[in-house]
């Protein structure tokens, strides 16, 4: 088994963290991963994605064209990888900032209103694990429960108050889905 997962969207809405829960819990878990991001000059408000590859095997090298899976926080995301996702994989879009949806039929196409749920739940900055979690109710490359172990084990002491609210977010996410809301399968 090989997964790539690409997580995009601007500058400060957590591409990298995401990408870097989901790097954890499979390294946790005894998996290869390579966690490559990659961001614009502006940090904030520029561009930012990044690239996550899990495998049972050792991973010659962490570049994806055609990623298995990705994650799109905002319209120029979804521009540029709604047509890279392969053949069967999956995209979990951002409905509460990207407008429309997948024309392609040979993908699972998730919408979420990521932003809209981590607002409900207090905070816009979350929508980032909301959609995580919407992605790993469909397609468990991880366990839920090992992200929320994650959290508990990578967090630094400085930052555990974004512990219990993650946790949240994340299974409000993959409860989203599993209730088959916003579910367009290909």
């Amino acid at each position: 088994m090989q997964e790539e997962i690409v997580i995009s969207g601007f500058g400060g809405q957590g591409t990298l963290f995401a990408g870097q829960l989901l790097a954890y819990a499979a390294m946790d878990q005894g998996k290869y991963v390579t966690w490559w991001p990659s961001y614009g000059p502006e940090m904030r408000g520029g561009t930012a994605h990044c690239i996550v590859i899990i495998s049972d095997a050792p991973i010659g090298a962490p570049l994806v064209h055609h990623p298995s899976m990705a994650i799109v926080l905002n319209q120029p995301s979804f521009d540029k990888y709604e047509p890279l996702v392969k053949a069967g994989g999956v995209l979990v879009v951002n409905s509460s900032l990207v407008q429309g949806c997948s024309q392609r039929n040979d993908i699972t196409c998730l919408l979420v209103p990521g932003n809209d749920i981590a607002n409900g739940l207090g905070d816009v900055r979350m929508a980032n694990v909301v959609l995580l979690g919407a992605l790993l109710a469909v397609r468990p490359v991880v366990s839920l429960e090992a992200v929320k172990q994650t959290l508990d084990e990578h967090i630094p002491a400085r930052r555990q108050k974004i512990i219990e609210p993650n946790k949240k977010a994340l299974m409000a996410g993959a409860e989203y889905v599993i209730t088959e809301k916003g579910v367009q399968h290909g």
